[in-house]
């Protein structure tokens, strides 16, 4: 069967830059960093006393309180940004047939917070006395089904869940279903909260997290020397992915074509990533078979650059590996030294990056960048686009995504030619 094309016709997120996607792409674009000292809960004995959350966010400017208390903040997230994505997207929901549009919403770990505060609750005199909402508040896959139910969307619906792969993925699910003719659209991105005690504790008993607690702002530096861990941040992004004559039909603003998917597994350990790249090699050339493309069509990638001392090098030897010398042709840059890393959500907030660079023709930088590694990785000719955004025409651009467990997903974007 012919596959159909599939675009972007609607863009969303709140991230710790912005609480809408054109905030968080000006504060990308002026290198601005999301981190500072944790407010959620009194961090000052934890290793790791800061990230970058979401600020001033108030429930109630978006949901009535009744109706804030019945989502965990990883799905009010989910829902603000959907809203933004689907108002984005210029669909008439009185027009479209609600049974071939579909969400695929995913989350990394989902309502932490909400398990958190119900198990601190517990106390074993009194017994059990849970909240009902306890369970429907906390599975990673109620914010796709909230999304469904607010706006009556009755296709493929359901989460995907693979650590912070997880948005890639929806995204890759996403494009898959329409160009198979399983859906006119679909909803699609990621979102997390797990700024918490727990989420931060658990991170920093896996050494995980960056301790820079006297330099928040810089503390996320991917590809320098000094790099010390990630830094959590929290958010969702949304995309608006449509069959490409269904969005012509209706005249829609198209951003960019989705040109193809890849995923894979390291199958080498439970967090850290292969050293040598295997995993991150075999997804992008997956993802550049499925789009039918070279190499050397590829203008951007945004990496997973994590600002991890064993994740920084790996990637950048598979790319290196895949491209040969085209990579130093090309631009990359990792978002998450101003974002921090969103985990479930990080996906689709760098696919949707990725879309606005294509459209605005600028890379946004990797900031924090003081000093060299001289790790071989580091080749100096590569354009890791350090501190300051550049402009260039962005014909194709690629996000990576990889999670613990070893998940490996990629998705390639190009400009859209009809």
């Amino acid at each position: 069967m012919e596959l159909k094309r599939v675009v972007v016709t609607g863009l969303g997120a709140i991230s710790p830059l912005g609480h809408t996607l054109p905030e968080t792409w000006e504060a990308l674009v002026e290198g601005k960093s999301g981190a500072g000292p944790i407010t959620h809960f009194d961090a000052s004995k934890f290793k790791t006393q800061f990230a970058c959350e979401v600020k001033n966010f108030d429930p109630t400017q978006h949901f009535d309180r009744k109706e804030a208390r019945k989502y965990d903040r990883y799905t009010q997230f989910a829902l603000v940004a959907a809203k933004e994505a689907i108002e984005n997207s210029a669909l008439d929901i009185e027009k479209e047939n609600l049974d071939k549009i579909g969400v695929i919403f995913a989350a990394g770990i989902g309502g932490i917070q909400t398990f958190e505060d119900e198990a601190r609750g517990y106390d074993p005199e009194r017994g059990p006395r849970f909240n009902p909402f306890f369970i429907p508040k906390m599975i990673a896959d109620i914010a796709a089904g909230h999304i469904s139910m607010i706006y009556g969307f009755r296709g493929p619906n359901f989460a995907t869940v693979s650590a912070c792969a997880s948005s890639t993925n929806a995204i890759a699910d996403a494009f898959n279903y329409i160009r198979l003719g399983k859906a006119d659209a679909i909803v699609t991105g990621g979102a997390e909260a797990a700024i918490s005690i727990v989420g931060v504790g658990g991170f920093n008993s896996m050494n995980a997290l960056s301790t820079r607690n006297d330099s928040p702002e810089t503390a996320s530096r991917p590809f320098s020397l000094s790099r010390d861990g990630f830094v959590m941040g929290e958010g969702a992004a949304c995309l608006v992915l449509e069959e490409m004559e269904h969005a012509l039909a209706r005249g829609a603003h198209i951003y960019c074509e989705i040109a193809g998917a890849g995923m894979s597994a390291d199958a080498y350990h439970l967090t850290a990533t292969h050293p040598e790249g295997l995993g991150a090699k075999l997804v992008m050339r997956n993802a550049l078979e499925d789009a039918e493309m070279k190499p050397e069509e590829v203008d951007y990638i945004n990496v997973h650059g994590t600002s991890t001392p064993v994740g920084d090098p790996s990637e950048i030897k598979a790319i290196t590996e895949v491209f040969g010398d085209h990579a130093y042709e090309m631009n990359i840059s990792s978002t998450k030294s101003m974002t921090g890393h969103l985990l479930g959500a990080t996906g689709a907030l760098e696919a949707s990056v990725c879309v606005l660079a294509i459209q605005n023709g600028i890379v946004p930088p990797t900031i924090n960048h003081a000093e060299g590694d001289d790790d071989p990785a580091f080749d100096p000719r590569l354009n890791l686009t350090f501190n300051k955004a550049q402009k260039r025409e962005i014909n194709v651009a690629l996000s990576n995504t990889f999670g613990f467990g070893g998940h490996n997903a990629s998705v390639i974007l190009k400009k859209f030619v009809r």
